[in-house]
């Protein structure tokens, strides 16, 4: 199968880069100071999001979406969903209600396993902890990838 033509391909990259954001550039937002332009949303269950969450993220499982995003989130704010990582897709699931209810969503490429492996800190019911950044996924000395 032979590529796409670049016409094809610029515009199927661009509708990818208007679904999806990098765990980077979500970390980037939030650290900036005053508003992100978002809510992130942790699509978990309750067990995963006791183990560890995004700061400052909304705790909404997949399931739960169509019954409660609209008593729990704002309409008119963006919402990046995450679930655990490549290997998952309730983030997927929870843009695609959240979509369906009318909600701007994109989801956060990674999850909360690159969250973690990227070295961003993290909260739990102890508090905030951070673990060193997995070389293979954010190389000591490479302040940017390029991404």
């Amino acid at each position: 199968m032979p590529p796409a033509s670049p016409a094809a391909a610029a515009a199927h990259f661009s509708a990818s880069l208007a679904f999806h954001a990098d765990v980077s550039d979500v970390a980037a937002a939030l650290a900036a100071d005053g508003d992100p332009g978002f809510v992130v949303l942790d699509s978990r269950s309750q067990e995963a999001w006791d183990q560890g969450r995004v700061p400052g993220a909304v705790h909404l499982p997949t399931a739960l979406v169509p019954d409660r995003a609209e008593g729990l989130l704002d309409r008119s704010v963006p919402v990046v969903t995450y679930c655990w990582g490549p290997g998952c897709n309730g983030a997927t699931r929870a843009a695609l209600a959240l979509a369906e209810l009318g909600f701007r969503v994109k989801e956060m490429l990674g999850g909360f396993e690159y969250w973690v492996r990227e070295g961003f800190a993290y909260e739990t019911r102890q508090g905030r902890e951070r673990r060193a950044a997995d070389p293979l996924t954010a190389p000591v000395g490479a302040e940017d990838c390029g991404c």
